[in-house]
């Protein structure tokens, strides 16, 4: 970094950070007079809202990330992990490559956008069971997942614990909820009938939910819609409804019941990043509170969006809601007004409303509130498709992930299952006969061989 210029520190890569980064991307390329780094533990932007997609093999692994790198030409892209951040000096401690180098990060603006962590509240045997909906990594997981119980069910020797193997729970009657119950629905219905031994009256499909509607952010209305919708799909709906207990292959919820799973998918819960607690700032269950210009009180310099903060409301007097579309306009707020703070101007205020919320409840079929205005079915579905096709970053990932969707109408889900452990060598030893490595190449089978 240049000593002479104002050094500004993004933590988190997330929509709040992301576009916090970018909002100073195009400040740069007008001739602003900052040094911007951008930290984050992945070299890519996740596309959140489609996470459920990958999962449900509609679309391509990658065609939901960007390259970080290709989308920040003038900003810093330091790829690492954040390991501790003093406020007091000023410094942001991070490690980075398969050494953990360790270096300290001065910074005069700091933006905190850490996002969250999936909460287990403490439940018995959850954290070590459960399924998480995060990360590409957890999509990429659940697909496999899925794929190997079918085809372990389908053998004779599956039989015993083809009940385990069938049953599918997720936890969590919010968008992330239904959107992978939904998602999961279409996938193992359409999969089923690939597989000689398996039929899909034998598949249960669970969906707890601790409310008594599903979906309560747009409405009861829409909620009863989406529940019926999903009950027409075969999914079983536990409403008033929580998972109190896993332990091996048995599920326990609220209602005295116990469903025998191997796959439980939580979505219903989330914690604000840990590395929050280690500051001294005033919070809120685990979130900063900051004023209506995104500053953290009582820290000069120190800014907070997104899931990390509980930004206010001056209009209902509450706080804007953690949601993405909100965390993008915050970090183009904060962009804003840190350069005007540089530049000695004035600062904006954060203001804005929800336009619209949307989910895919499966069979094309879909539930949106815009500007007030309620929709659903059909026309539901292709909204959020298109809203978020538009909202995807990079033309280029536009047209990849529409070309997807257009084989999805006209071809099966795919069923390959990727195999992310690294082999083990199977190099015979050095004092083995010339026989005997004759035999291991003629009879190895599957990744072994192949790299031969």
């Amino acid at each position: 970094m240049s000593s002479n210029k104002p050094r500004v520190l993004i933590l988190g890569g997330g929509f709040g950070g992301m576009y916090t980064a970018l909002e100073f991307e195009r400040a740069l390329a007008r001739g602003a007079n900052v040094d911007v780094t951008l930290v984050n533990h992945d070299n890519f932007f996740l596309f959140t809202p489609m996470l459920h997609e990958v999962a449900a093999s509609d679309l391509d692994i990658t065609n939901i990330v960007s390259p970080i790198r290709k989308l920040l030409r003038r900003v810093t892209f330091f790829h690492g992990e954040i390991e501790a951040v003093d406020l007091v000096q000023q410094r942001v401690g991070v490690s980075h490559g398969h050494e953990k180098h360790c270096h300290s990060l001065p910074y005069d603006h700091l933006v905190l956008a850490l996002g969250s962590t999936t909460n287990f509240f403490e439940i018995p045997g959850l954290a070590n069971r459960a399924f998480t909906m995060k990360s590409l990594s957890d999509a990429i997981a659940l697909r496999n997942h899925l794929i190997a119980n079918l085809e372990e069910a389908d053998f004779e020797c599956g039989t015993s614990q083809r009940t385990g193997l069938l049953n599918f729970v997720v936890a969590g009657g919010g968008f992330a909820g239904v959107e992978t119950i939904a998602a999961m629905n279409d996938f193992l219905r359409e999969a089923v009938r690939f597989f000689p031994h398996l039929r899909e009256d034998m598949l249960r499909i669970m969906l707890v939910s601790s409310g008594p509607v599903i979906l309560p952010e747009l409405g009861k209305k829409l909620g009863i819609y989406a529940q019926r919708k999903l009950a027409e799909q075969k999914i079983d709906i536990r409403l008033n409804c929580k998972v109190v207990a896993v332990k091996d292959q048995d599920v326990t919820l609220s209602d005295g019941s116990t469903m025998t799973t191997n796959t439980l998918v939580w979505t219903a819960g989330t914690s604000p990043h840990a590395l929050l607690n280690t500051l001294p700032c005033e919070k809120t269950k685990g979130r900063l509170l900051v004023n209506e210009y995104l500053e953290v009180p009582g820290w000069p310099g120190v800014w907070a969006l997104g899931d990390c903060a509980l930004v206010p409301d001056r209009r209902t007097g509450a706080f804007h809601p953690p949601t993405a579309q909100h965390a993008l306009r915050e970090g183009q707020i904060a962009a804003q007004n840190i350069l005007a703070t540089v530049r000695k101007g004035w600062k904006k205020p954060f203001v804005y409303s929800t336009i619209g919320l949307l989910a895919p409840i499966g069979k094309r079929t879909g539930v949106a509130n815009i500007l007030g205005v309620n929709f659903s079915g059909f026309i539901a579905w292709w909204l959020w498709r298109t809203i978020y096709l538009m909202k995807l970053p990079r033309f280029e990932k536009k047209v990849l992930v529409a070309l997807d969707w257009t084989l999805d109408v006209l071809f099966s889900k795919d069923l390959v299952h990727f195999r992310t452990t690294r082999p083990l060598s199977t190099q015979p030893a050095e004092d083995e006969s010339e026989s005997t490595r004759v035999q291991i190449s003629q009879h190895s089978t599957g990744a072994g061989s192949a790299g031969k």
